[in-house]
């Protein structure tokens, strides 16, 4: 996981695959972003209390704008997160968003099996969203260890304040 003085050890190959298949996901970003939080609610139904927007709202997931807005944004963020963790040694999220974000998860009650089934989630979009001769175990750990070392970060800021 991490070196010494806090480096994040992300290889080069894992890079690549990263990039590589970023690159490829990038254009359908809201819809692949849409995509994975289907499969996060398909998973764990009982995710969307969580989501203030959603609670008691009739319109059908697919269609609500604020979750096809927050969801294009998560995605987004967590792949270039992705992309950018071997050049900058570490996660690359501003630190007032890291905080925002850590606040708004221990705020909303996320646990660690939420990020499991979030992570389960972002890896089968990305391994729907790629052509299948590219996805394989390499880039199921490389974006795996990706989003490993972002929850990590966003765990750090999930402190009650003092």
């Amino acid at each position: 996981m991490s070196a010494a003085e806090g480096a994040v050890v992300f290889s080069e190959e894992q890079e690549a695959l990263v990039l590589k298949s970023w690159a490829i996901m990038k254009k359908d970003s809201a819809n692949l972003g849409l995509r994975f939080f289907l499969k996060i609610f398909e998973i764990a139904p009982s995710a969307k209390e969580m989501f203030p927007f959603l609670r008691n709202s009739d319109v059908p997931l697919e269609k609500n704008p604020k979750l096809k807005t927050h969801s294009v944004s998560v995605f987004v963020m967590t792949c270039e997160a992705a992309a950018q963790l071997r050049k900058a040694g570490k996660i690359t999220v501003r630190e007032t968003t890291l905080k925002r974000l850590g606040g708004t998860h221990l705020k909303y009650g996320v646990a660690d099996g939420h990020f499991e089934v979030t992570r389960f989630a972002l890896l089968e979009t990305i391994k729907e969203a790629v052509p299948a001769d590219m996805w394989g175990p390499e880039m199921k750990n490389a974006w795996g260890e990706a989003y490993d070392q972002l929850v990590a970060a966003i765990k750090q800021e999930m402190k009650p304040s003092a």
